[in-house]
């Protein structure tokens, strides 16, 4: 075998990656820029194929789950199954909150799905053993999936007051509308309280917290993202090596 092929052998993976985004798109474009940068290429031949269906018109999530909207439930299923049917052997979905509707209809996917939920929790257990802070849509606080998980797994997560709860809805949206300068202004503030409380870093269980959190110019260390989380778990599964 020449040194082309070994290297296609060893670094080319097989299995396609199908992606839902659009929710939010801001979140899904970094999404794929984390899956460019975590992937142990050197050519463009060694990424992986990925397909994206990006749907930013699937009903809110958070507003389903508190009661004040209708369910993307089906909107879900229906895009997850299209890119199965494009030839996907592997899913993710870049939101943290749709994966409450996801887990009703998880089983009846063709292909595996990597859950953003897990690899979150997985890596904030690795990187701060002691606990983390959660900061989360209202969605998401509500729906009860990460704090289900960490018992699950024997982990801690402190959740903030609804001061800071208001905050983060605030910097969420200020991401999905584009104001990242002022999204981390205000994910300083986020931090500063929680701080003052606890010295733990805060796990953003929503994809647009990591964006607000690289635009307040804090500690990368300070934050585990569900947004890199997901990236890693998936170029980890794509090429058969911890990312």
């Amino acid at each position: 075998m020449d040194n082309t092929a070994a290297m296609d052998a060893i670094r080319r993976p097989e299995t396609i990656l199908g992606v839902l985004g659009g929710l939010g798109p801001a979140a899904s474009a970094d999404f794929l820029r984390l899956l460019a940068r975590l992937a142990p290429a050197e050519r463009d031949q060694d990424h992986p194929v990925v397909y994206m269906y990006s749907n930013p018109q699937i009903s809110d999530r958070s507003a389903a789950i508190l009661g004040d909207g209708p369910s993307p439930e089906g909107d879900l299923k229906k895009g997850l199954l299209e890119l199965c049917r494009w030839g996907a052997g592997l899913l993710a979905v870049p939101c943290n909150t749709a994966h409450f509707f996801i887990d009703r209809f998880r089983s009846e996917l063709p292909v595996p799905l990597v859950h953003i939920v897990d690899a979150t929790v997985t890596r904030a257990m690795r990187a701060s053993p002691g606990g983390a802070w959660l900061i989360a849509t209202g969605g998401t606080m509500a729906s009860g999936l990460y704090p289900k998980k960490a018992a699950e797994l024997g982990y801690r997560f402190l959740e903030p007051g609804d001061d800071v709860k208001a905050l983060v809805t605030d910097a969420i949206r200020l991401v999905k509308a584009g104001r990242l300068p002022e999204s981390g202004d205000v994910m300083k503030t986020i931090v500063a309280r929680l701080r003052d409380e606890a010295d733990l870093p805060v796990v953003g269980a929503c994809t647009e917290l990591p964006l607000a959190y690289d635009a307040s110019g804090l500690p990368p260390e300070g934050m585990v993202s569900s947004l890199d989380s997901l990236a890693r778990e998936c170029v980890g599964r794509l090429y058969g090596r911890e990312i």
